[in-house]
């Protein structure tokens, strides 16, 4: 998931409040973590993992490597979130390497004495401004920056890069009272937990599986819809010219969303609040 908004919206408070939502990590993901730490000499930490390596993290910190092969920021996140703040921040050749690991849910280090894989399966949550000064598209601020400026902050962060996440969400700045106020209409973090967990349960009672590792064939079984409702998709996706890899990632946003709402087939609102997801950040 990438958040875009500016500064003071609550991208880090939002992110640091995803383990508690994923419930209990697998047994055996926890077992590979717990033998990822050792390797690199730190102690057991129950839960899921939370790391927000700096911006100015380099490759080997965040994927692995070196001279020992030894596994990074992406492994020890393995089963976890993986947080980065500031994305365009990040050395764009850093950020490629994630790239892999997003497909994956491993990486692989060649070196002269072998090959090392590590298994990485995590949940990226990258946070961004929409521009250098942070303001662009926000009605209360008025932004300082000009369109190229823009363009070239937001083109640090590789199109391909961008193409393997799969919620894209804005957010704004809140007001005084909405933070003030003793009283939210908003679901408490238990609920959305079991709401997280009853979902994924239906997924692999489904599937054996849930939607994240849907590939080829079983994500267009699991997939189905109305043949109206699959041509207006497939005219939409034509018209927003979406890569085969942004039909796939959308169809299992779609997919969730309607194991969300308990829906056997994927409806016309499932897809387009998945479509609302895609990339569109504000010049």
């Amino acid at each position: 998931m990438m958040m875009v908004g500016p500064p003071g919206a609550g991208k880090t408070l939002l992110a640091t409040c995803m383990p508690g939502l994923l419930g209990n990590t697998s047994p055996t993901k926890a077992f590979e973590l717990a033998l990822i730490r050792d390797l690199l000499g730190l102690e057991f930490e129950a839960g899921r993992p939370f790391r927000a390596p700096h911006h100015s993290t380099t490759g080997v910190g965040l994927i692995g490597g070196g001279r020992t092969a030894c596994p990074g920021e992406a492994s020890l996140a393995h089963g976890g979130v993986l947080f980065l703040d500031e994305l365009p921040e990040y050395p764009r050749a850093v950020l490629d390497l994630l790239r892999q690991p997003l497909e994956s849910g491993e990486v692989c280090i060649s070196r002269a004495r072998g090959v090392f894989h590590y298994p990485a399966a995590f949940q990226l949550i990258a946070a961004m401004n929409p521009c250098p000064c942070g303001y662009a598209g926000d009605d209360s601020n008025e932004c300082c920056c000009s369109a190229s400026t823009v363009r070239r902050y937001q083109a640090r962060v590789s199109g391909p890069l961008m193409d393997r996440i799969d919620l894209h969400v804005g957010l704004e700045r809140q007001t005084a009272a909405t933070l003030l106020a003793t009283e939210t209409d908003g679901a408490s973090s238990d609920a959305v937990r079991c709401r997280v967990n009853g979902t994924q349960i239906r997924q692999l009672e489904r599937q054996g599986t849930l939607n994240a590792g849907l590939s080829g064939g079983a994500l267009l079984c699991h997939c189905a819809m109305d043949q109206t409702v699959q041509r207006w998709f497939e005219g939409v996706s034509d018209q927003l010219q979406l890569s085969g890899r942004a039909i796939h990632k959308t169809l299992r946003v779609a997919r969730t969303l309607a194991d969300m709402a308990q829906e056997e087939e994927i409806g016309e609102v499932a897809l387009l609040e998945a479509l609302s997801y895609r990339s569109r950040l504000p010049q």
